[in-house]
């Protein structure tokens, strides 16, 4: 069964678009914020469609995630009592809200630095710091170190792969997506039991 082919096709059109940087640029932010999917599904394809922008991209989808994430934070510190509980809802992440609610007072800011950077849910993050209050100075630069170095690796690894690692990834795509499905789905499993 062929699914993942057609998606990463359309992945790459999208990246070539005139306007593939707003979407970009669009997707960066709300990811940090509510968006459920990683903008490196779409960073990735459009480094791979333009290498030569690729540290523009990296640049663009930094500060736009950041921007994001300070909307998170907004969201925690003002409409947390309105709006936040129909979030942790939607993401079904209460119980991940009360960890990173432990996590802060244990391990402090290196928590926000270390969200940015892994494909920890960022936005509970976000959300989490506005809640408890944390300073915005501190959140926003451990935001930026995060994600930065997040995306300019992302992006790195990406242009330094060049034409080899387009073919690979379109010759074994379906591969890739079955896997990275099942890998998803063996570490949901993980974390509901754990």
């Amino acid at each position: 069964m062929v699914l993942f082919e057609p998606i990463y096709t359309k992945v790459l059109h999208w990246a070539r678009h005139p306007h593939g940087e707003r979407y970009l640029a669009g997707i960066s932010f709300a990811e940090s914020s509510f968006f459920p999917v990683p903008v490196d599904v779409m960073l990735a394809p459009m480094v791979l469609a333009d290498r030569p922008k690729a540290w523009r991209l990296a640049a663009i989808t930094t500060v736009m995630s950041v921007l994001g994430g300070m909307f998170g934070y907004l969201i925690g510190a003002y409409f947390f009592d309105s709006y936040g509980t129909q979030l942790l809802n939607y993401f079904d992440a209460h119980e991940t809200f009360s960890q990173v609610q432990a996590s802060y007072i244990k391990h402090g800011m290196l928590i926000v630095l270390l969200a940015g950077f892994t494909p920890i849910p960022y936005k509970v993050f976000t959300i989490a710091s506005g809640v408890i209050g944390i300073a915005i100075v501190p959140f926003m630069l451990m935001s930026l170190l995060g994600r930065g170095g997040r995306f300019f690796l992302v992006a790195a690894l990406v242009k330094l792969g060049g034409d080899r690692l387009e073919e690979t990834i379109l010759a074994k795509i379906e591969l890739i997506g079955w896997a990275t499905l099942l890998l998803a789905a063996v570490l949901f499993t993980l974390y509901k039991f754990w």
